[in-house]
């Protein structure tokens, strides 16, 4: 299955030249790098974000008890082994497809959809890997990227990913179940600002890996060719515990924070014709990228 995702990935890479067209006319995003910053402004007490206690939620005890989360962790000892086994195994669990939708977003309606034979999105790799990572007790998050031209295409302006935090590397991590990929520079797992400051700078130390290993050189080429438009705007729910989307918690009626460039506006458009008008702005790496704590 996840050759399948890179088939497709490849067929957009090498239908490219004709993308300069469609950039011309704003229909899908360009594909031109800006080198980009945030501040370390001290972060802001109105921000507050609520991540799940695995041993009092039943919902992840209920996930972790069907699909045998926890068996895919046993015997892996590091943080980031434990990461690539869900990750892997989330992979897997359907054949992406852009244009479906589960009955609900959240991932045991996913999980049982897609054993009917549903296929779906990014957005619904990213739910199922976050749900199983806080099951088995690691902090985690549905990451939505945005492109620079978010306002201005038609199409193609944003991806959906999941960033895992590691206690023992007391950091963030960015994974993309979707195609089963860690970013890492000299062996060490980078966050999504990371990612795409190294993409920026060509870095050769970039390497993608999953449980399989490193990726080769061609599929690692390809996939930063393609993601790398996607990492400027970032955005998470404030709430990653309330698992039923018509109950999450907001601050101020806002359900999201997006982070923003230094210097580039907040954007307010997805896509020519959707308001984003559920998301605080920051700049503040400070503000972004906390320290995980449950309640």
């Amino acid at each position: 299955m996840v050759k399948n995702s890179f088939v497709v990935l490849f067929s957009c890479v090498l239908l490219s030249s004709c993308s300069s067209f469609y950039q011309f006319v704003n229909v899908s995003p360009s594909s031109k790098l800006k080198e980009i910053s945030y501040s370390k402004e001290s972060p802001n007490n109105l921000y507050e974000f609520y991540y799940s206690d695995t041993l009092g939620n039943e919902y992840l005890r209920e996930l972790k008890n069907e699909y045998n989360i926890e068996l895919l962790v046993n015997g892996e000892k590091s943080d980031i082994d434990k990461i690539k086994s869900i990750l892997d195994w989330t992979s897997k669990q359907w054949v992406h497809n852009g244009s479906n939708n589960p009955t609900k977003q959240d991932a045991l309606t996913i999980l049982k959809e897609a054993q009917e034979g549903k296929r779906f999105r990014c957005v619904e790799y990213g739910i199922v890997a976050t749900a199983a990572l806080n099951s088995v007790g690691i902090p985690a998050r549905t990451l939505g990227l945005k492109t620079r031209d978010v306002e201005k295409v038609m199409r193609g302006a944003g991806h959906v990913v999941s960033e895992v935090y590691s206690k023992e590397l007391d950091k963030w991590i960015f994974i993309d179940p979707q195609f089963n990929i860690i970013p890492t520079l000299n062996g060490y797992p980078l966050n999504g600002v990371e990612f795409q400051k190294e993409i920026f700078n060509k870095n050769a130390e970039l390497k993608l890996i999953n449980k399989q290993g490193e990726l080769t050189k061609e599929d690692s080429d390809n996939y930063i060719k393609w993601v790398g438009k996607y990492l400027f705007y970032f955005d998470v729910l404030f709430d990653q515990k309330t698992l039923n989307s018509s109950k999450i918690k907001t601050i101020n009626g806002m359900t999201k924070i997006t982070l923003v460039p230094v210097g580039y506006k907040e954007p307010r458009i997805f896509q020519r014709r959707y308001k984003i008008d559920y998301s605080y702005y920051t700049n503040s790496l400070n503000d972004f990228y906390r320290k995980p704590s449950t309640e």
